[in-house]
């Protein structure tokens, strides 16, 4: 069992949570190509290491939160999201 630690609500199991996919710049849309919107959407990193996440409480506060987590070992930081309140 994984467990996620919500900035609001504290450490909850994984099951509660929905995952957001990974944080990074989103491509300009006046400017993007179509072959650069599909990488985007579709072309993920998937490294071993370090990610920066976005997951979503949905069984709790109802809101999005920002997690670093490891990918070889689960273990993770959660702070809150920009602009959330």
């Amino acid at each position: 069992m994984m467990v996620l630690s919500c900035p609001w609500c504290g450490p909850r199991n994984v099951t509660e949570f929905r995952y957001g996919g990974e944080r990074r710049a989103r491509p300009e849309v006046e400017t993007v190509s179509a072959q650069q919107w599909r990488r985007f959407l579709y072309a993920k990193s998937n490294p071993l290491g370090t990610v920066a996440e976005s997951w979503y409480h949905r069984a709790g506060c109802r809101r999005y939160f920002a997690v670093e987590r490891d990918t070889a070992t689960n273990s993770h930081h959660a702070h809150r999201a920009q602009g959330a309140t």
